[in-house]
This record gives C-alpha cells, sequence and structure tokens, in this order.
C-alpha cells in the first residue's frame, strides 16, 4: 500500500522539480523556434547542430582530461547519435504538414513505447501506482486536445496524413533515443555519454545539413533578431541535454517523458503572463490532472524501491544466517568423529586388556602344571 510519507522523500522531490525545469527548457526551445519561424527561418537540423557542437566543446574537453578509455562501444553512440537527429527532425518537420493539436496528441505516443521498451530491454516492472500516474498524465493531457481553444486547429494542416505519420515516427525514435540514454548512463558515464552524443550528433547533423538546408542556411539575413534565438535555442537545449541524464539515471525514461507532458501547459501560462492572452479553464485542470498524475508515479517507484530494500534486506539477512548455520553443522559432524575415534579407542583398549588378562591366566595355569 502507497503511504503518504512516500510523496516526501528527496528522491521524488528532485525528480518532480527536475522534471519540470526539464519541461520549462522545452518550452523555450519552442518559443525560439516560433520566433524564427516568424522570420521565415526554418532549418530544424541547423538549431539541434549547434547544440551538439556545445555537447562535443564541453563534455568532450572533460573527456580529454580525464584520459580514460571508453566504457561503452562508440559505434553504440554512432547509433544513438543518428537516432537522436532524427527524431528532432521528425517532430519539427511535422508541423510543417499537421496542425499542433495532432503533435501534441500523437507526440505522446512516446510514453507506452519508453514502457514497452524498458519492460523489453531494461526489466523494468510498471506496478499498478505507476500505470494509474501515466494514465491520469495522458488523461491530463487529452484533455487540452479536446478543449474549446483548440476548436479550430483540428482541420489544420496541409497533409495530416503525413504529418501525423511524421510525429508518430519522430516519438518512436524518441522513445529508443531516451532508453538507450537511459541504459547507456547507468552502465557507462554521463559525460562519456553527452560528449560522444554530442560528436556524433554534430557529426550527422551537418551531413543532413549539407544536403537539406544549405539553400535556406545561404538565404538567411542573420540579423540580431534571428542570432539571438539561434543561440538561446542552443543554449536551452544544451542545459535539456545535461541535466536529462541526471533524471534518467534517478527517476528513469518514463518519468522523463510524463514530465515533458507539461511544456504545453508552461507554454500556456507564459502567454497568460507574458502576452495577456485569454485561455480556456480546461489548460488549468489538465495541468493539475499532468501535475497529480506525475505525483502518482513517483509515490509509486518509492514503493517499488522501498520493496527491493525490503526484499534485499531479507536475503542478505538469510545469507547471514545460512553462513551462522554452516560452522555450527561441521562442528557437530566434528564432534560426532571425535566420539567414534574414542570409542574406537576404548575397544582397542578393552581388547587389549582382554588379551593382557588371557595371557596372564595361561601363564598362571602354565606355572600350576609344572608344579605338579
Amino acid at each position: 500500500m502507497m503511504r503518504f510519507k512516500d510523496f516526501w522523500v528527496k528522491k521524488t522531490l528532485v525528480g518532480l522539480g527536475l522534471g519540470q525545469f526539464l519541461s520549462l527548457l522545452i518550452t523555450s526551445t519552442g518559443f525560439s523556434s516560433s520566433e524564427l519561424a516568424k522570420k521565415g527561418i526554418n532549418v530544424p537540423t541547423s538549431q539541434s547542430f549547434l547544440n551538439y557542437v556545445l555537447l562535443a566543446i564541453v563534455y568532450g574537453g572533460i573527456m580529454l582530461y580525464r584520459r580514460k578509455p571508453l566504457k561503452a562501444k562508440w559505434y553504440y553512440y554512432v547509433l544513438l547519435g543518428i537516432v537522436d537527429v532524427e527524431a528532432n527532425f521528425l517532430v519539427v518537420k511535422a508541423y510543417q504538414y499537421t496542425s499542433i493539436t495532432s503533435v501534441m496528441l500523437l507526440d505522446c505516443w512516446s510514453i507506452p513505447c519508453v514502457m514497452l521498451l524498458t519492460w523489453l530491454f531494461l526489466k523494468t516492472k510498471y506496478r499498478f501506482a505507476k500505470i494509474t500516474g501515466v494514465v491520469v498524465c495522458v488523461a491530463g493531457l487529452v484533455m487540452v486536445v479536446f478543449s474549446d481553444v483548440h476548436a479550430g486547429d483540428r482541420a489544420g494542416g496541409s497533409k495530416p496524413s503525413v504529418g501525423d505519420a511524421l510525429v508518430i515516427a519522430g516519438a518512436t525514435l524518441y522513445a529508443v533515443s531516451n532508453v538507450s540514454e537511459e541504459f547507456l548512463v547507468k552502465n557507462a558515464d554521463r559525460v562519456e555519454l553527452m560528449s560522444m552524443l554530442g560528436l556524433f550528433g554534430a557529426f550527422v547533423s551537418a551531413i543532413q545539413m549539407s544536403i537539406l538546408e544549405r539553400h535556406e542556411l545561404k538565404s538567411i539575413h542573420w540579423s540580431s533578431g534571428a542570432v539571438l534565438p539561434f543561440v538561446g535555442f542552443s543554449v536551452a537545449m544544451f542545459l535539456f541535454y545535461s541535466f536529462v541524464p541526471v533524471l534518467l539515471k534517478a527517476n528513469g525514461s518514463t518519468m522523463l517523458n510524463l514530465s515533458l507532458l507539461t511544456s504545453d501547459m508552461w507554454a500556456v501560462l507564459i502567454r497568460i503572463f507574458a502576452y495577456h492572452e485569454k485561455v480556456d479553464w480546461m489548460y488549468f485542470v489538465a495541468f493539475a490532472g499532468v501535475c497529480v498524475g506525475l505525483v502518482i508515479y513517483s509515490g509509486g517507484e518509492e514503493e517499488d524501491q522501498r520493496r527491493a530494500d525490503v526484499a534485499d534486506e531479507n536475503a542478505e539477512r538469510s545469507k547471514h544466517f545460512d553462513e551462522e548455520a554452516g560452522p555450527v553443522g561441521r562442528g557437530t559432524g566434528a564432534g560426532t568423529s571425535k566420539s567414534g575415534d574414542s570409542s574406537r579407542h576404548e575397544t582397542v583398549t578393552g581388547s587389549s586388556t582382554e588379551r593382557e588378562v588371557a595371557d596372564s591366566k595361561s601363564v598362571g595355569k602354565y606355572v600350576q602344571g609344572r608344579k605338579s
């Protein structure tokens, strides 16, 4: 049974706080992308390229200073770099073909994908409390999608089927990337992961830029209005990528994807206070629902950790008992062996005495016969 105090442990609070910090970073990247789109700049791969370069420079420098060999095979990071770059590209590209509503709804596809992949490859077990938290989070977001706020957006998009397919493909790749990062950060090293992801991500992005975006890059008028959103997007993405492994190692990739569901709600709050826009009340209900789902999921995680700790304690206690019981059995056996030796000694001694008595009797009879 999940207890109320399980919610207020350090691991839960850090996970919730860090998850919302990452969600705010994603929100800021969305606003930066919007500013670039308003200026007619549509180069999603180039935006991600600067982030990968920063990762390679900062964490690669730390790797060179350490001078330690890689803990994971280098080709794992090559595959991860390809998956991560294409996931970012597909989801951003989908906005050209389908509506924001469809992207928001279909992007949730990454959550069941992450749960399935972690269950298959990382052997993660999801109990009822965790599943309940996931359902509440997704229900909160779906509530926004079908609210009146997006009533005029449901038919948007020039090619909805193409855009929806791109979102589903991108969400699936996000799931693969997140689960791979969770595995690598738990079995390798965070600095190694970030430096290798930055190196190969920058390499893949550079190739893709030269093929798909070189004409767009030439046509951009690089003013302060274009440079600042570009730099802001890169810095936010660098911070996001830097802190993601921390949350993955502590709370797992499912917690990460659930936390990012609140990014749309944070965007609404920013529009309310920064741009003084009016939004539907359903947004606030949905935001509360997602927060409640995150708390339920985190509480379920603490319950699982407590059960695991109890199981480990019982196993250790049983091992300790076996170690104590072992020498007693060996001592008893040794005692039995000694008793047997004593018995054999007594038997031998008794036999010797009997032989001496018999010999004495024989000598006595011989002496008597000589006298007679």
